[in-house]
């Protein structure tokens, strides 16, 4: 029984991270006032307090996880290449 409660907590974490997409790309444009991070594709992220955006700069090669959240995409996760 436990080995199946595990098994199906498993599952449904996977399924609650399948909602979330994904983009890459530069850093065209940071905006420390603002908290938002623009891609070089023009796509634009709202960051949350809780990250560092002195850990971030203009040019620097990116992977965003982000969810789509009242029409704003909020960062989830950034992964430097």
């Amino acid at each position: 029984m436990k080995a199946i409660s595990g098994a199906l907590a498993a599952i449904l974490m996977f399924a609650g991270a399948a909602y979330a997409a994904n983009a890459e790309g530069k850093i065209s444009k940071l905006d420390k006032s603002t908290m938002t991070l623009t891609l070089d594709d023009g796509k634009s992220f709202k960051l949350s307090e809780e990250f560092n955006v002195e850990d971030y700069a203009e040019g620097m090669s990116v992977m965003i996880s982000y969810d789509k959240i009242n029409g704003d995409n909020i960062v989830l996760q950034i992964i430097p290449d």
